[in-house]
């Protein structure tokens, strides 16, 4: 069983050819709560094989197996773009995604694709699976005060946080919106297709001043957030569909969905960006 955001986002890169497509951002980190949680009704953990050590961060291979063999995953939860898994009596499994990586679930005897990083064996002979290409994240395990060390770092989750809250995170802030928008430790989940998606929505340039924007600009801002990610999560990723920009962001001459204008793209916060000229001035 594959997640609805890979399955989403393996549609954009056909589509679009966009490498980008397949960052984890939010949505897609949802995406692969969904996926451990209904792999298995207990999920119990009976075997542990590391295919590669290089996505475990701050712990061995012999350590992660005696960790986790024989315990149960519990209730998996997420915070902006890490997944926090607790086990019955041990640590809390710690996974980022970084640019490449997702979770699996498939049947313990489905072939083990090239990317297969590290295998749980679960009850009733399933397999969660830890896939990542490039390996810039990975896997911990963590108590709780570890757990909160890294929440701490960052700032509200983006699917939660509320219009004031909001406005005053973003008020004060120096440089572009995109750039306030991306940074982890003030709104913690977005990513460089939420944000270009967003602020088209919103009619803002990406490269504005976060603090030249009045109250009722930030409030438009976290209103098309809000909705943006609602569609993104049901849909397990940014969705390529034609009427968003994401959809037509790839194009050999790309137009905005909303004008009919030739999109613009530069970088904005090392990123590539992608807006509208005419909608977002």
């Amino acid at each position: 069983m594959r997640s609805a955001r890979w399955r989403g986002a393996m549609d954009v890169l056909r589509t679009t050819g966009d490498r980008e497509a397949l960052m984890p951002e939010l949505p897609d980190v949802e995406g692969f709560r969904e996926v451990l949680m209904a792999c298995g009704r207990r999920r119990c953990v009976t075997d542990v094989e590391v295919r590669d050590a290089g996505v475990l961060r701050g712990v061995t291979v012999a350590r992660l197996r005696r960790e986790l063999k024989g315990r149960c995953l519990g209730k998996a939860w997420r915070h902006g773009k890490w997944l926090f898994v607790p086990t019955d009596g041990g640590p809390t499994v710690v996974c980022h995604f970084g640019m490449t990586g997702s979770l699996v679930c498939c049947a313990e005897d489905d072939p083990i694709a090239p990317h297969d990083r590290i295998l749980l064996t679960l009850d009733h002979n399933r397999h969660l699976r830890y896939r990542d290409q490039r390996k810039l994240q990975g896997v911990q395990l963590a108590d709780d005060t570890e757990v909160a060390r890294i929440t701490d770092r960052l700032g509200p989750d983006a699917s939660t946080v509320s219009g004031p809250e909001f406005r005053e995170l973003l008020s004060g802030r120096r440089g572009a919106v995109k750039s306030a928008l991306m940074d982890q430790s003030v709104i913690a989940g977005l990513g460089n297709l939420l944000c270009d998606e967003i602020l088209w929505r919103a009619r803002v340039h990406p490269r504005t001043p976060a603090r030249s924007l009045s109250e009722t600009v930030l409030r438009r801002v976290h209103t098309r957030m809000g909705r943006v990610l609602e569609t993104s999560v049901r849909a397990g990723c940014v969705p390529p569909r034609r009427s968003w920009l994401t959809g037509r962001r790839e194009d050999s001459e790309p137009l905005c969905p909303r004008c009919r204008r030739s999109l613009c793209s530069g970088r904005v916060a090392g990123r590539r960006t992608v807006w509208c000229p005419e909608c977002q001035t």
